[in-house]
């Protein structure tokens, strides 16, 4: 792992897949994806361009068996490099809330970077499959962000009918959470933001 400033680079490699993320939370949304899961690039896209988040993320996975181990693995590493990039986490919000519409849908995520893994996933996909992607797939995703973030995470749909309108909002709505959550708050002058002293 490789950090410097609020910016992180992480590779993880398996058996199943090999996975290198970059990422700057400080940045203005730039975004290059090779992972092999053309929806999941769109979707993480959401997470750049409305996090403010540049993200470099390539992926080399079994998607002849199907998408699972990539997506899966791809949370991993892209939670681990957010723990890395982050730091201590002295001066940030540290919550982060947003809701987001698309038309019919609205998604509502809500971040906490406590420390403690905690996801609560809440999306009655209206469909099994967008295009070729498995729906089911987004929560694996999420679990391995929020085990190696170290966040707590609520996704909510609220509503929707297109399952790509759902999909969109949440992660939409995703990035713009960990963009208000990420930036440094300067009345904290560098505190940390827990009465704990430690997160």
């Amino acid at each position: 792992m490789v950090n410097a400033g609020r910016m992180a680079s992480v590779e993880r490699n398996t058996s199943e897949t090999k996975v290198k993320v970059s990422i700057n939370l400080d940045g203005t949304g730039e975004a290059k994806f090779e992972t092999g899961v053309p929806f999941l690039d769109h979707m993480m896209d959401q997470i750049a361009r409305h996090g403010l988040i540049d993200l470099d993320i390539h992926c080399d996975g079994d998607t002849y068996i199907d998408d699972h181990h990539t997506v899966e693995d791809i949370g991993i590493t892209l939670g681990q490099a957010f723990a890395k990039a982050v730091g201590d986490k002295r001066g940030i919000f540290r919550y982060g809330h947003s809701y987001v519409p698309l038309d019919e849908a609205l998604s509502r995520v809500v971040i906490d970077f406590s420390g403690r893994p905690g996801l609560s996933f809440k999306c009655d996909f209206t469909r099994g499959n967008i295009g070729r992607f498995d729906t089911q797939l987004f929560w694996e995703f999420f679990q391995g962000f929020v085990n190696h973030a170290g966040v707590t995470l609520h996704i909510d749909n609220i509503k929707g009918f297109n399952a790509h309108h759902q999909a969109e909002t949440i992660f939409k709505a995703f990035g713009r959470a960990l963009r208000m959550a990420l930036t440094e708050d300067p009345r904290m002058a560098g505190q940390m933001p827990s009465t704990k002293g430690v997160l």
